[in-house]
């Protein structure tokens, strides 16, 4: 269909897939999927050819590492190490902050980085408070630190298994799970020693998402309130009922199991309507003495109190796995599931106060909720939300704690020694903490993020095309053009700083597919080992520093934080900058070419 024009549309739909990552209409995962599509029916791919990219056991190990995190989280392996890093942070700002980047940099090095950022953030606050400072001066480094980590072993992130699944479908020696971590290692002690020289100072001191209520009322109490029938208040507006003062907020008029909230300057009340008030404890005394509001029935009353409770108002950000994701606030119920009313929502370095209803929901985005505790509690439980406010107590399983730690040495331990693929190392280690009882089913399901999974097989399919159309060999030879006469350390350095630069506006997994087998065939048309190459696409892909979009562990702490898009390229372009010089000369110390 395409004869003669293969290489040139390739390269148009890769554009065109570049430009649909960084706007974000629509999924990354949904994006690589539809590129596949377009390549199965345009004939540059046949359907035989595409369904092999399930046969790669990157996905698999990443699939399996995931639930292996999940099992250690849920056997309260990562409270223990809350508890240790609350020990150690004291009341001083430096020793927390260094107490916080170790603890993040070992952890992430044997578990997936992004449940250990989202299960310490809360704690990090919380320490942050105690010890006098703005949460954003502890978040970038704890997002920063959990990346050192990722770097220094093959489990450590899941880019790293997915280059050693690039390397073995193109019949290279697998990646070692402790061939990196010299380097790692290295490149984790530079980056900590920035962080803490330098980078410490660099960091804004941002208000967050619950700062935005310093300058209103303190709300104590939400009242619900019925209009019953003779009220007088009937077919009349809340301006003209008076109920809506300086002292007293209304914040919704419910019709049946209908929200009326958008629609109150002009909305007449009727009988069996309810009335939520927001307002301190000694108004809704003061108005209780006065007859207007009745929390028990009286003879005749004009509005009838239905029940008034105590009110917590927290931060929740929304979780990777979190059924919230692409569904707007007002189709998501929180008032009525849970009597939870969102006062404000965050999303990049926008607060948005009015309108946010509307707002289609994403990872990362952090709610300011109103509520009872108990309503809170509810939703913390459901798992959609992460509590940011203060440090949450889960249901855990200590006692199969030490069956999920010895799950995963043994998985580490047998990889090490090369004994079987990590992907059947893995496989064995997460049937084996769900068989044990360490996660039960639905937890270790939930705990897989499908959409990464989909990314890696839709990208999959399309260096598959690149690969069978020639137009990765076009553009290895173009490189070559380019470089021919330079040394191998500076080819090295241009992969290195290629590699970085996609990683930091699009998904680190989407690059490190497609860099890698150019990266291989770049190598091989050079004469020059392809292990250093590779090892270059994996340290770059991860250090994703100057910008919160490349990387998953920076988009959650930047609403979180309450950071600014410009707060990550003054801290994280310094670093990568310093990152490349330091990986192109330490590389072929550990892998000649």
């Amino acid at each position: 269909m395409l004869a003669g024009f293969e290489i040139p549309f390739v390269f148009a739909l890769l554009a065109l897939v570049f430009v649909l990552f960084m706007t974000e209409r629509f999924p990354p995962d949904v994006v690589a999927l539809g590129s596949v599509v377009i390549l199965l029916l345009t004939g540059i791919l046949d359907t035989d050819e595409f369904l092999t990219v399930f046969s790669n056991g990157a996905p698999i190990a990443i699939a399996m590492m995931f639930i292996l995190s999940s099992a250690l989280e849920n056997t309260g392996c990562l409270e223990v190490i809350g508890k240790v890093l609350t020990r150690l942070a004291g009341k001083s700002f430096l020793l927390a902050l260094v107490s916080v980047m170790i603890i993040a940099l070992v952890a992430s090095a044997f578990m997936n980085n992004t449940p250990v950022v989202i299960v310490l953030t809360p704690l990090i606050i919380s320490i942050a408070r105690s010890v006098g400072v703005a949460s954003s001066k502890m978040l970038i480094p704890l997002s920063f630190a959990a990346i050192f980590g990722g770097m220094t072993t093959l489990i450590g992130t899941s880019t790293n298994l997915l280059v050693n699944g690039v390397a073995v479908s193109h019949n290279l020696p697998a990646i070692h799970m402790f061939e990196m971590t010299l380097p790692g290692l290295i490149l984790a002690a530079v980056g900590m020693c920035y962080m803490l020289l330098a980078g410490r100072f660099l960091l804004p001191a941002r208000h967050s998402l619950a700062g935005l209520l310093d300058n209103q009322p303190k709300r104590q109490f939400i009242a619900e309130l019925m209009i019953p029938q003779q009220s007088r208040y009937i077919d009349q507006t809340i301006a003209e009922t008076g109920l809506d003062t300086e002292k007293t907020n209304v914040l919704d008029v419910i019709r049946g199991h209908w929200s009326l909230r958008h629609a109150l300057g002009h909305t007449k009340l009727r009988a069996g309507d309810r009335v939520v008030v927001e307002t301190n404890a000694g108004e809704l005394l003061h108005l209780k003495e006065n007859g207007e509001i009745h929390f028990k029935p009286s003879e005749d009353p004009t509005v009838e109190g239905i029940s008034a409770e105590a009110t917590v108002t927290m931060e929740g950000s929304i979780a990777p796995d979190s059924s919230f994701i692409g569904k707007r606030i007002e189709t998501i119920a929180l008032r009525r599931k849970y009597g939870l009313y969102v006062l404000a929502v965050h999303r990049n370095d926008t607060d948005i106060k009015k309108d946010f209803d509307r707002i289609v929901l994403r990872f990362g985005d952090t709610l300011l909720l109103e509520g009872s505790a108990e309503g809170v509690a509810r939703l913390m439980a459901d798992g959609d939300l992460i509590n940011l406010s203060e440090p949450q107590e889960q249901p855990v399983r200590k006692e199969k704690a030490p069956i999920a730690l010895l799950t995963l040495i043994t998985v580490v331990g047998l990889a090490a020694f090369n004994v079987m693929p990590i992907a059947g190392l893995a496989l064995a280690g997460a049937v084996t903490v769900i068989m044990t009882g360490c996660v039960d089913t639905d937890r270790a399901y939930k705990s897989i993020d499908w959409n990464i999974l989909f990314l890696i097989f839709g990208m999959l399919g399309f260096s598959m095309a690149m690969e069978k159309t020639g137009a990765a060999l076009w553009l290895v030879q173009e490189i070559i053009g380019l470089v021919d006469g330079y040394s191998p350390m500076v080819i090295l350095g241009v992969v290195y700083v290629l590699t970085w630069i996609m990683t930091e506006t699009i998904s680190n997994n989407a690059v490190a597919v497609l860099i890698a087998p150019i990266a291989i065939a770049l190598a091989d048309q050079l004469g020059f080992d392809s292990r250093p190459f590779l090892m270059a696409v994996m340290f770059a892909a991860s250090a994703s520093f100057s910008t919160p979009i490349g990387y998953q562990t920076n988009t959650f702490v930047y609403s979180a934080g309450g950071y600014k898009f410009t707060d990550f390229m003054k801290v994280g372009l310094p670093l990568n900058i310093i990152f490349a010089v330091v990986a192109t000369y330490i590389i072929p110390m550990f892998f000649p070419f």
